[in-house]
């Protein structure tokens, strides 16, 4: 490096005698920076603020002008605005062409900064625990699946709960559009479609994170209804496999199976559908029985019930 800086001295170019030497100007300005430690740090500020703004007809615009304004907003129509609103206003009112990075900066050096929200979590989510079904009720798994209309070139809707112990699909909902009211009316309906909306135990309802579950609607009925409900991790739809596989299902054997040219034929197609797999499919999991003949034979003590670790 000695030799590469009495080159230098001596007035030929840096990339000259690099390229000579062949050395790469990485390590020669690796070597200068290791070369300069111990000495006085040099304090290298930006740019200083320029004190000023313009309008859009370009008359400028002091800083302290700019202050006064903001201090105005404050006081009077703006006193619950943070800097972005503010930001706006200086826009509208006074033609200002002027950056909210600005205001904030501004905003801050006056001490008027409004504090930061904080996000309030009023349901905390419970993630999903491993345990071991025993019984049908104890457990329901729910997700959506989407279908595609072939002759309207749009998509619908299929949400589903689905009770981990005998497999059956315990109620659907089947729509053009998905929302968390429709998810609340199905949990209603799956309650009393198995008996349990008036007894104490309840089943779990277990989801992943999408926006129907996370919904505080969602929440709020789970409470009045005193069920469980948890969330699995991101990415881990192994935890919620009953119902992947139930979709993976549905997907092979009625989607590709149809081309559908209507939503009444959607609806109609897979309606029937979950009618046959609750009634008729077979299920090697369950003895190659269906959901409800699984559920008759455990009631009748004819089979085993089989447990489930999820």
């Amino acid at each position: 490096m000695e030799i590469a800086q009495k080159y230098m001295g001596q007035g030929h170019a840096i990339s000259s005698v690099l390229r000579v030497l062949n050395v790469e100007r990485s390590t020669y300005y690796a070597h200068v920076n290791r070369s300069q430690q111990g000495k006085e740090n040099i304090h290298r500020a930006g740019r200083p603020a320029p004190g000023l703004s313009y309008t859009q007809g370009g008359k400028p615009i002091s800083d302290e002008q700019i202050c006064e304004w903001i201090m105005e907003f404050l006081a009077g129509e703006g006193s619950n605005y943070g800097y972005r609103k503010l930001t706006i206003l200086l826009r509208r009112r006074h033609k200002l062409k002027i950056k909210k990075k600005k205001v904030y900066r501004l905003c801050k050096e006056m001490d008027v900064l409004r504090p930061q929200r904080k996000l309030k979590i009023k349901h905390p989510r419970r993630l999903a625990n491993n345990r071991i079904i025993t019984g049908s009720n104890q457990l329901w798994e729910t997700d959506i699946k989407y279908g595609w209309i072939h002759g309207e070139q749009r998509f619908f809707f299929l949400m589903s709960i689905l009770d981990v112990f005998d497999r059956a699909v315990v109620t659907y909902h089947i729509g053009l559009t998905c929302e968390a009211k429709h998810l609340v009316q199905i949990t209603q309906e799956a309650l009393m479609r198995r008996q349990l909306f008036d007894k104490a135990e309840k089943p779990t309802i277990r989801t992943d994170n999408g926006p129907q579950f996370i919904s505080h609607l969602f929440e709020e009925a789970c409470t009045e209804f005193a069920m469980v409900h948890e969330r699995i991790p991101p990415k881990t739809p192994n935890k919620n496999a009953h119902i992947e596989s139930y979709h993976s299902i549905i997907e092979q054997e009625c989607y590709q199976q149809n081309e559908f040219e209507s939503y009444p034929q959607a609806y109609e197609g897979v309606s029937q559908f979950i009618q046959d797999y609750n009634r008729i499919r077979i299920h090697g999991s369950i003895y190659d029985l269906s959901p409800y003949e699984y559920m008759e034979a455990v009631k009748q003590g004819t089979v085993k019930a089989k447990q489930i670790k999820v």
